[in-house]
């Protein structure tokens, strides 16, 4: 293995910002220095969404919603294993030498990668053809889900409507439900204009085995699995919606407010829909076409055209804004904003969902193509939201802007705490920035980067600030 540093330089920038439309403007200025980042992993195509993977909750007496998390864990969850807490997910459009799953979408996975080592990861393309959990560079590098033949949903969900697809095929979006468990990806396999999916993964990569309902089993397509679809005796959506074009970005809810303590996750759409999808009932709407600024027909600039576009997801659960119960934050990449959407319950019982409240806009200087957004400090501890799209309460967020490299601090107000640029070079010249995480002790930030380069894509560490 060939071990290399590679020094980056972050330096803050001087700006003005706007905030929430235009509703008021401050001065923010702070003088430059230098912070050290380093190259982690190498030769990631697309790269894309990323997370630590973090503390699986495991309360033996669970109060509320929390499940323990099963035996099935235990083996998985080990240091050195591939959903060890310490370990960064990261998403690739390559298989990595997996055989690819026939007609259900282009290839895809999630790599697990120790990020402690003190040089840099140069990927194998085809250490994983064996076409199971594969590993390499002495373990530092493991395969964790693909859309490849194993990790069909069928294998656990032989009856599921969509037992022909995997889990992971171009995935975008990543949120790990530290709260309940399971990893639950959100994917363009067929790109941006045609059915998206989303699905809810075991540790083995496999989508979720026991899953309470027959008909979605762990993967979520399209129409496929909305709740007038899954639902016994057949029910009508409480709201409208499904995946119809790719899922661009997710986030977890929590648990469902209809008090059945069944998890919920939202996902965008290209089309700039929100959907959100009970683990039981199915899917249901939550935001109409058009909330979130689309990303259909978009691309970014040559040569980085192949790369799909994406965009970021948080939840905020301790909003103190009235008349919202919960909010989410959405980066809008082409329209330089972040989308803030309260969100309240509608329906009755027991068929009460998520809905949507008011929407605002922060807007800024300092946003240029927003393409993710990461907690400055994660919820890691709450039995009913820890995940790595959890903003903790009061938490500020960073923002990845893929038009400059640059690295926006945020209140939840938009008012901006600081920028960081990262001088991309060396290794990775000409390389763009396209997700963001953070550390669960808020130490380290993770950004993943795509390049027109030879070494197509990978994940850098640079210091919280």
């Amino acid at each position: 293995m060939e071990i290399r540093r590679t020094v980056l330089v972050i330096l803050p920038l001087a700006v003005g910002i706007t905030l929430f439309e235009g509703a008021c403007q401050t001065a923010w200025a702070q003088a430059i220095t230098n912070i050290n980042a380093r190259v982690i992993a190498v030769n990631i195509p697309g790269a894309s969404a990323i997370s630590q993977v973090g503390t699986f909750l495991n309360n033996p007496v669970p109060p509320a919603c929390a499940h323990p998390i099963p035996t099935l864990f235990s083996s998985f969850i080990q240091p050195g294993a591939v959903l060890d807490p310490n370990r960064i997910l990261v998403g690739s459009q390559s298989n990595f030498g997996a055989p690819l799953a026939v007609g259900v979408g282009t290839e895809g996975s999630f790599l697990s990668i120790d990020p402690s080592g003190p040089g840099s990861l140069s990927v194998p393309p085809n250490f994983a053809q064996s076409g199971v959990q594969a590993s390499t560079l002495g373990g530092a590098v493991q395969m964790f889900s693909a859309n490849s033949p194993h990790w069909l949903n069928g294998v656990n969900n032989s009856g599921a409507s969509t037992a022909s697809f995997t889990g992971v095929s171009n995935p975008l979006g990543l949120s790990n439900n530290n709260a309940f468990g399971r990893l639950w990806p959100a994917n363009a396999p067929f790109g941006d204009t045609r059915a998206g999916s989303s699905s809810i993964l075991d540790p083995t990569g496999l989508p979720l085995k026991g899953a309470p309902s027959p008909v979605i089993g762990g993967v979520y397509v399209g129409s496929q699995t909305n709740r007038n679809v899954v639902a016994v005796p057949q029910q009508p959506q409480v709201i409208p919606g499904s995946l119809n074009t790719g899922a661009v970005g997710t986030a977890f809810l929590g648990p469902s407010p209809d008090g059945s303590c069944r998890a919920v996750f939202s996902v965008v759409t290209a089309d700039g829909a929100i959907v959100q999808e009970h683990t039981a009932k199915g899917l249901d709407g939550l935001a109409p076409t058009g909330t979130v600024h689309p990303l259909l027909g978009r691309s970014w600039n040559p040569p980085n055209q192949g790369v799909e576009p994406r965009l970021g997801v948080l939840m905020n659960p301790y909003t103190a804004t009235p008349g919202a119960a919960w909010q989410l934050f959405v980066s809008e990449p082409f329209n330089n904003t972040i989308a803030v959407l309260n969100l309240v319950v509608f329906g009755t019982t027991p068929n009460q969902v998520f809905d949507l409240g008011s929407v605002s806009r922060i807007s800024s200087s300092t946003l240029n193509l927003p393409v993710d957004l990461a907690p400055v400090q994660r919820d890691a501890d709450s039995i009913n939201w820890a995940a790595n799209t959890t903003l903790d309460e009061g938490s500020d967020f960073y923002v990845a802007n893929r038009g400059d490299n640059t690295i926006v601090r945020m209140r939840q107000d938009g008012t901006v705490v600081g920028v960081r640029r990262v001088a991309l070079d060396g290794p990775v010249n000409n390389a763009s920035l396209n997700g963001i995480a953070t550390s669960t002790d808020g130490m380290t930030i993770y950004v993943t980067f795509t390049s027109p380069s030879n070494i197509q894509g990978g994940v850098l560490a640079l210091p919280a600030f």
